[in-house]
């Protein structure tokens, strides 16, 4: 790769905590290399009370734009200069487009969770959904969702911030999807969570519980919740199979794991940063099985 380094190479970047397990610059990297694009892309360990000055440096260094993940999809929405409708509709951004020191925010995660449950066979109209998690990545499925016909969803968070920016989802979800029945609920009421999982046709954790090095944990203690007929999804890839997903396959339930989402999603933003597709097969091929 160093070999087509050159001093126009344009630099795009990953800023997150934690991203040491980031596929992203693979899945870039290659991608540029392939279609002959003078761009280069680099995963930067951000946390939240430093977003301002990855800002400031995508902007000083002229980068082309950057991905975004968890923590900090909605800390960097205040710094943005424009907003895609989904964006503003959801309120947290996954990628920015840097077009002359114009930083413009774009949510693809919605459309990546999305394709990656119809590459996996399913498809969401007409579902009901309990999903985990009310951050960024979560409200964008979950407004996607909704947009794409799903009947129900049912979601649950803790009493933090998060839950009450939650309830502004719900509410904006009922008045641009009014067909779409939503609702929200404390994720320490387990007793209440199993009843809707009871009820679901697909279980989605949008959290970071089972992330590396925290393999054991799990959103879900009790494994009797899990049946055969029930999808149960992670946007969790590292490990490529969560607790959740293990104990769910273990119960015959059909299972999606995260590696997908991170695909579709990345295709998507690409396709902003360039304007031209991903190889996605040839990635899926060589770095997603």
């Amino acid at each position: 790769m160093e070999k087509r380094i050159s001093g126009s190479t344009r630099l795009l970047s990953l800023i997150g905590t934690p991203i040491d397990h980031s596929k992203s610059p693979i899945m870039y990297n290659y991608s540029f290399e392939k279609a002959g694009l003078d761009y280069a892309y680099l995963a930067f360990d951000i946390p939240v009370n430093k977003v301002a000055d990855a800002i400031t440096a995508i902007k000083t260094f002229n980068l082309r734009g950057s991905n975004v993940t968890m923590p900090c999809k909605s800390e960097v929405l205040k710094y943005m200069d424009d907003l895609s409708p989904a964006a503003r509709m959801i309120g947290a951004v996954n990628t920015i487009v840097n077009e002359n020191g114009k930083l413009t925010g774009h949510i693809t995660d919605g459309l990546g969770f999305v394709t990656n449950l119809r590459d996996s066979s399913v498809d969401v109209s007409g579902k009901k959904m309990t999903i985990i998690g009310a951050g960024g990545a979560a409200t964008a499925i979950q407004v996607q969702c909704a947009l794409d016909g799903v009947k129900e969803i049912a979601i649950f968070n803790i009493q933090d911030d998060f839950y009450e920016k939650a309830k502004q989802t719900v509410a904006s979800i009922k008045e641009e999807v009014p067909e779409c029945s939503v609702h929200i609920y404390d994720l320490s009421d387990t007793k209440k969570l199993y009843a809707e999982i009871a009820t679901s046709d697909i279980l989605v954790n949008a959290t970071l519980v089972g992330m590396h090095p925290h393999e054991n944990e799990t959103p879900v203690k009790d494994t009797t919740v899990f049946r055969k007929d029930l999808i149960v999804a992670d946007i969790i890839y590292t490990p490529k199979k969560t607790r959740l997903l293990l104990d769910a396959e273990a119960a015959g339930a059909k299972t999606v794991g995260g590696l997908g989402m991170l695909l579709w999603q990345g295709a998507e933003a690409y396709k902003l940063f360039t304007g031209k597709d991903m190889p996605v097969a040839e990635i899926k091929e060589l770095y997603f099985n």
